[in-house]
């Protein structure tokens, strides 16, 4: 049986984790992925990296399939979008802490899966802790 992905789980506890312990959470966003809306602007290298933490943004909610809040930009608020697929890091600003997604995170890496063409080749680790 196939799972949904973890991502928005993990997403929505390493924001919890870095919150409770009085650091700065942040995203790192792959601003090519469809759907997303971003300050233009603020946007290096096909990626942009978004404080959320409570004092920096309203109405935050790291859905199953998106984040959504809005922040303020140069004196401007904007609302945020971005699908959860365009999430490649939570991160906490002061050491760097947390966990960073590859772009093939998928819904399974069960080796059972019956859509792997060579379920006996040894599975990459998708998730790794940022330093």
């Amino acid at each position: 049986m196939q799972m949904t992905s973890s991502r928005p789980y993990l997403v929505r506890a390493m924001y919890q984790w870095i919150a409770d312990n009085g650091m700065t959470p942040h995203l790192l966003v792959d601003v090519a992925i469809d759907g997303v809306q971003v300050p233009d602007e603020h946007v290096q290298n096909g990626k942009i990296i978004l404080n959320i933490a409570p004092m920096a943004v309203t109405g935050l909610v790291l859905g199953d399939d998106d984040v959504t809040f809005s922040a303020r930009f140069s004196g401007k608020s904007r609302e945020l979008y971005v699908p959860i697929d365009a999430v490649l890091a939570v991160y906490a600003k002061e050491n760097g802490q947390g966990m960073m997604f590859s772009a093939d995170d998928g819904a399974s890496t069960s080796p059972d899966d019956k859509n792997d063409p060579d379920p006996d080749k040894p599975k990459r680790p998708s998730l790794r802790v940022v330093k």
